[in-house]
């Protein structure tokens, strides 16, 4: 029978005299960098445990399955343990991938002590997690799920690695850092390392990070949308401005904008007239967190609001096609900013 088991503690049990390996585990996450600790947690683990023989394969639908299931059967010849490392960065294994991990996942239930297996996967979509194969893996596999690092998140998330190198920083300085890293918890964990190497154990002083620490932040479309939701103009003013330095292309970004504006002002209508919201969010598959800021959003403005909201990004593509537009500006990215702050501006207060 499978379980899911917080990776922290599943690499603390492994790590222990003695402990006990399963013969299948599964990690999987979107953030390369958690993928990557965790694989190198458990392989370091099987290693102190005696599992001195290593195959690694990274897979995808057009690798040659065979592979998996002779590994899994070969038998050492100096009878040393073995761990097989099975990475399908892509998440999806095709038809002959997923035959063999559906008979990775039979194994396992008769597997013995000799061998471990673990397979790394993204995170899968709702479709994915449905089929056989991934059914298969999870009902007999110890399943390593690595949440991503949410913005809220990431400044407590970059005092615990500098405490793990036995230095710390004010609150103020670990929103700074996290500025300067979002999106990236690769190039994160990179410049951690090196306030490591810079500086000696103990608080480190604003200045000194502020030197030390590039600003390597990456943006997406999804936290621009969740900024103007959540009601944090500065937010949304930064993401912006980070997408227009990273080159992002104008009307990919009034197309996010705007399609947020355009379903917002529907739902808006909707529960002016009466209707039933939740069947609405439904067809619309507005779904967990966004269907939280949606609501908070269709709360802190009025109804009244949004044909002007709508009308502006007409507005702004009208702009972006070189046509002007009377009593807007002729840059089109500051408008867009403009058109941002509509929907992230708090509440008025009376």
């Amino acid at each position: 029978m499978g379980k899911t088991i917080d990776a922290a503690r599943l690499l603390d049990q492994l790590s222990r005299p003695g402990a006990r390996f399963d013969p299948l585990y599964v990690i999987t996450g979107d953030e390369p960098l958690l993928l990557t600790e965790a694989g190198d947690g458990v392989r370091a683990a099987a290693r102190q445990a005696g599992y001195t023989e290593r195959t690694s394969l990274v897979m995808d639908a057009r690798s040659d399955w065979t592979e998996l299931s002779g590994a899994a059967r070969n038998i050492s010849l100096f009878g040393d343990r073995r761990l097989i490392e099975v990475r399908i960065p892509s998440g999806k294994p095709g038809k002959p991938g997923a035959d063999a991990l559906q008979a990775l996942a039979t194994d396992a239930a008769n597997g013995s002590d000799d061998t471990v297996t673990v397979v790394t996967l993204p995170r899968l979509d709702k479709t994915t997690r449905n089929s056989k194969w991934a059914g298969a893996l999870w009902q007999a596999a110890t399943v390593v799920e690595l949440p991503n690092v949410s913005r809220q998140a990431l400044p407590n998330w970059i005092g615990q690695r500098l405490a793990a190198q036995k230095q710390s920083a004010d609150p103020n300085t670990l929103a700074w850092i996290a500025d300067r890293v979002e999106g990236n918890l690769l190039a994160a964990h990179q410049e951690i390392m090196k306030l490591g190497l810079l500086y000696p154990e103990g608080p480190l002083q604003a200045h000194d990070v502020e030197q030390a620490v590039l600003n390597v932040a990456r943006y997406d479309l999804f936290g621009l949308r969740d900024a103007m939701l959540a009601g944090d103009p500065a937010r949304t003013l930064t993401i912006l401005a980070g997408l227009k330095a990273e080159g992002e292309a104008l009307p990919l970004v009034l197309w996010a904008i705007g399609e947020e504006v355009r379903v917002l002002a529907r739902l808006a209508q909707a529960q002016t007239q009466g209707h039933n919201l939740q069947g609405l969010m439904r067809d619309y598959r507005i779904f967990g967190p966004r269907e939280n800021l949606i609501r908070q959003t269709l709360g802190r403005l009025p109804a009244t609001a949004w044909p002007a909201a709508v009308q502006h990004a007409h507005d702004i593509d009208r702009l972006i096609k070189g046509l002007p537009v009377p009593g807007r500006l002729d840059a089109p990215w500051e408008e867009l900013a403009r058109l941002a702050l509509r929907v992230a501006r708090p509440p008025r207060t009376h």
